[in-house]
């Protein structure tokens, strides 16, 4: 303590979570794509940190472009009750290009969306506990030949942001907070 009293408490910033329990994730979060569309495809993956173990409390975003390549989205993802201010979640009708997933108990996420247009790849953000800042990330999906950051990688290191195809409209991407001593961890990007 100084003589002008105590010191200022961390930000938000500097502390750390989990903080995701009260109004961020909303009922369908992961579900993008219009209830029912024939080009519905399935992103799912866990959540791992550095021991390799599940992280159950990490929330995921999604941002990505509408299979037109629009970016600008449809309003209602987080529709709310005019009287109660409650979260509705999605009206199921329009593809608004943005999701929020909390994991659950095991770690597992699940996006239903449609494919992306102009970009081969899901924008990812990662919030967790002991994270002081979110992560960004990509999912690629399919072939992502001349892609200038795939190309900027190493093997290993661009296998982690490619979704494996599990058959049918279903990609497994697993985000792995850090290395494990067995699985690289995901790039994630900066943004200056």
């Amino acid at each position: 303590m100084s003589a002008e009293g105590p010191a200022p408490g961390p930000t938000p910033s500097q502390t750390v979570g989990p903080f995701f329990g009260y109004a961020l994730p909303f009922p369908q979060g992961g579900d993008l794509a219009p209830a029912g569309h024939p080009d519905t495809i399935t992103v799912h993956g866990w959540v791992y940190d550095g021991a390799g173990q599940p992280v159950p409390d990490a929330l995921i975003e999604v941002w990505q472009p509408a299979p037109d390549g629009s970016r600008h989205g449809a309003p209602g993802s987080l529709r709310r009750d005019p009287v109660t201010g409650a979260v509705l979640g999605r009206d199921g009708l329009a593809f608004t290009g943005f999701g929020r997933i909390a994991t659950d108990a095991d770690g597992h996420y699940a996006i239903r969306t449609l494919p992306p247009g102009g970009v081969p790849y899901l924008s990812l953000i990662v919030f967790a506990r002991g994270l002081l800042h979110h992560l960004h990330t990509r999912v690629y999906l399919g072939d992502a030949e001349g892609d200038p950051l795939l190309g900027s990688l190493a093997p290993e290191r661009r296998a982690t942001l490619v979704a494996t195809p599990e058959g049918g409209r279903v990609h497994r991407f697993d985000v792995r907070l850090q290395y494990d001593g067995v699985h690289e961890e995901t790039v994630f990007l900066a943004f200056d």
